[in-house]
């Protein structure tokens, strides 16, 4: 394989009950499963770490599920393993996920001597009537005493993330959500709008829909978002994502500039050598997996139609854009000759702005980015 410099994401797909809203793959285990889980999790590292050598590690991304039911030891030796197996970047940086009703400071002491850098705080709500109606595990006090804690063991990059459209959520309970996390100074705050998933609890609430904020509050909530979050020194660099200055998440820009990643455990998606592909979601087969690279093997590399596509899809959802003279690059082909009468016709709609070498949606693109972006589908 080619690829030198990539992204690894591991997944770790534990939690102790399931949201009512995720459709992630997650779920409550024993402990031997735990045990089973991780030690194929590091088999599979290893595998690749030998079909990859010398590959550089940039990021990597410890999600879930609820990473933070790990031990301190068990991540240190999972880390341990990933360095055995690749060249993580001095600097790299190294995101844990963690649910605010699992940790504590010396858990938290634990992790960061592990090598993670960086926090990922899952707090979604302040309210405690809307944290009961999503089915989280915490309370607004765990949240809080977590978060001291978190900066008591040393901990200077921390992102927490908010949810908007909850039942029950109202303009004033948001705004007192979005004020008093971003009085604590996390590093990064992610807002996302709630989606009602097939196959949820939420999916299957007959009475849900009369609960959820109008679609007009849930606009107006997105515009307060930037609007409050601006007045604490967050700037937005994604379309649901604000940080401080210097403290975007590396990760995930280099998600959104198709930089190549691997992931590795159960479900986890890759992109590498213009293939993108998935580990399965069985964890009988994943634990009695022996070729960890089927997947990929299987794998067709993206059309150029398909790696066009994504260039855009993933680049415009950046508030910094895409650059033309990056497009050409990649494919041959200027942007204009590819998407001309697209870009003309989004630019007169107001729904992209157009400044030398570069396109980015505008606000009213954004807010109606699923529809702007389906205009740049080139097998339609």
């Amino acid at each position: 394989m080619k690829i030198k410099d990539m992204e690894l994401y591991i997944h770790i797909p534990f939690c102790r009950k399931k949201c009512n809203y995720c459709d992630f793959c997650s779920f409550p285990s024993s402990k031997g499963q735990v045990e089973a889980y991780i030690a194929q999790l590091e088999s599979e590292i290893r595998a690749w770490g030998e079909s990859l050598p010398g590959r550089k590690i940039s990021t990597v991304f410890i999600g879930g599920g609820t990473p933070s039911l790990l031990n301190a030891g068990q991540i240190r030796h999972l880390m341990q393993t990933v360095r055995d197996s690749f060249q993580v970047e001095k600097k790299a940086e190294i995101t844990m996920e963690a649910n605010p009703g699992t940790v504590s400071f010396d858990r938290l002491k634990g992790y960061l001597e592990a090598g993670v850098s960086r926090l990922s705080f899952g707090l979604q709500s302040m309210q405690e009537e809307e944290l009961q109606y999503l089915g989280r595990i915490h309370s607004r006090e765990d949240f809080l005493s977590g978060f001291e804690a978190a900066r008591a063991a040393g901990f200077q990059n921390i992102s927490v993330d908010l949810m908007s459209g909850i039942p029950k959520q109202t303009m004033e309970s948001f705004e007192d959500t979005l004020r008093k996390t971003a009085k604590l100074g996390p590093e990064h705050i992610s807002a996302y709008s709630l989606i009602i998933e097939d196959g949820t609890p939420f999916a299957e609430d007959e009475n849900l829909e009369e609960l959820l904020p109008s679609e007009e509050d849930d606009v107006r909530m997105y515009e307060m978002t930037e609007k409050i979050l601006e007045e604490y020194g967050y700037h937005k660099y994604e379309i649901s994502n604000y940080s401080k200055p210097g403290y975007e998440c590396r990760h995930n820009l280099g998600y959104w500039s198709r930089i190549p990643y691997l992931g590795v455990g159960l479900n986890a998606a890759s992109y590498l050598e213009e293939k993108r592909f998935q580990q399965t979601e069985s964890m009988k087969e994943y634990l009695d997996q022996k070729n960890f690279l089927r997947y990929f093997e299987e794998a067709r590399p993206l059309s150029w139609e398909e790696q066009v596509e994504e260039f855009m899809f993933l680049g415009l959802r950046r508030t910094a854009g895409v650059k033309e003279t990056e497009f050409e690059e990649c494919f041959g082909r200027s942007m204009e000759s590819v998407y001309g009468p697209v870009i003309e016709k989004a630019e007169k709609g107001g729904w992209i702005k157009r400044n030398p070498d570069q396109i980015a949606l505008t606000q009213q693109g954004i807010l109606f980015s699923n529809q702007v972006l389906s205009e740049f589908l080139l097998s339609e």
